[in-house]
C-alpha cells in the first residue's frame, strides 16, 4: 500500500521559509483549503515535528488508525488528510526532544508508511531554517515545487533568503512566495496600515526572480478561526486559486 500511495500522489509542494513565526502553516492551512474547495483531493503532511500547529487549526484531536502495517491520516470535514505527529501523542503539549536525524526519519516516516490514496495535492508544511529536515525533504520526496513564505521585516526577508537559496542548490523549482501579514485593514474605517513595516514582496521577489503569489493580511478572523480549529471556515482565499496553474507551468 505504501507504494501504491506515493504513485497515486500527482502532486508535492512543500511550503517553506528560513524564518519561524511567518505563518507557514497557516499558507499550509490556506492552500490546502482553496483546493479542497476547487475539487481537488488534498492531504498535508505535518513536517514541523517539533512544533505542529495543523491538527490544531483544523480542529484535529484522536489519533490516526492502522491499516496493515500503515498509519491512516485524519481527515477534516472538506475531506482533507492530515498526518502530524501530534495526532500521536497522548499529550499534544508534550514536548518532542529529538536530534535532528531522528526527526527527519519520522517525516520519511510519513512520507512511506502512511496510506495516503489517492491525492491530487500534497502539502508539506517545513518547519523554519535549512537544516535536517527541509533538506531531507528537499533530497528524498518528489517535490514538484516550494511555496517560499515571508513577512514584511527585513530580517525576515534575510532568513527566507536562505531557503530560497537552499531550494536553488538543490534544484527545486519555487512556485512563488507568499508575504504573510503584509498589511492589516482597520475594520472601521478601511485604512490599510503596514503595522510590521513597508511591503517587501515585490523587492523580494524581483531579488530571486520569483513570482510574487499574494499578500495576506493580519486578519484577526482568521487567527479567532484557527485557534478554534474552523480554519476551513476562512473565505479570503483568492490568492491561492492559482496554484494548479503555476504547478502545471513550471
Amino acid at each position: 500500500m505504501g507504494e501504491v500511495s506515493q504513485r497515486n500522489i500527482k502532486h508535492v509542494i512543500a511550503v517553506a521559509s528560513g524564518k519561524g513565526g511567518v505563518g507557514k502553516s497557516s499558507v499550509a492551512g490556506l492552500a490546502a483549503v482553496t483546493l479542497a474547495r476547487m475539487g481537488y483531493k488534498v492531504g498535508i503532511m505535518d513536517a514541523d515535528i517539533t512544533g505542529p500547529s495543523i491538527p490544531k487549526i483544523f480542529g484535529l484531536v484522536g489519533s490516526p488508525a492502522m491499516s496493515g502495517d500503515y498509519l491512516l491520516p485524519l481527515e477534516t470535514k472538506l475531506g482533507i488528510k492530515v498526518m502530524s505527529l501530534n495526532l500521536l501523542l497522548s499529550n499534544n503539549e508534550q514536548p518532542v526532544i529529538w536530534r535532528g536525524p531522528l526527526i527527519a526519519n519520522t517525516v520519511l516516516q510519513f512520507w512511506n508508511e502512511v496510506a495516503w490514496g489517492d491525492l491530487d495535492y500534497l502539502l508539506v508544511d517545513l518547519p523554519p531554517g535549512t537544516g535536517d529536515v527541509p533538506l531531507t525533504v528537499m533530497k528524498s520526496m518528489p517535490l514538484n515545487g516550494v511555496i517560499m513564505v515571508s513577512s514584511p521585516q527585513d530580517l525576515a526577508g534575510m532568513v527566507v533568503g536562505k531557503a530560497i537559496n537552499m531550494a536553488a542548490t538543490l534544484e527545486i523549482p519555487i512556485l512563488g512566495l507568499v508575504e504573510n501579514m503584509s498589511f492589516l485593514v482597520c475594520p472601521k474605517c478601511g485604512t490599510k496600515m503596514e503595522i510590521f513595516g513597508p511591503s517587501r514582496g515585490e523587492e523580494l521577489s524581483k531579488r530571486y526572480n520569483l513570482r510574487l503569489i499574494g499578500k495576506l493580511p493580519v486578519d484577526p478572523l482568521l487567527v479567532s478561526l484557527s485557534d478554534r480549529g474552523r480554519i476551513e471556515e476562512y473565505s479570503r482565499d483568492e490568492i491561492f486559486r492559482n496554484l494548479p496553474d503555476l504547478v502545471q507551468n513550471l
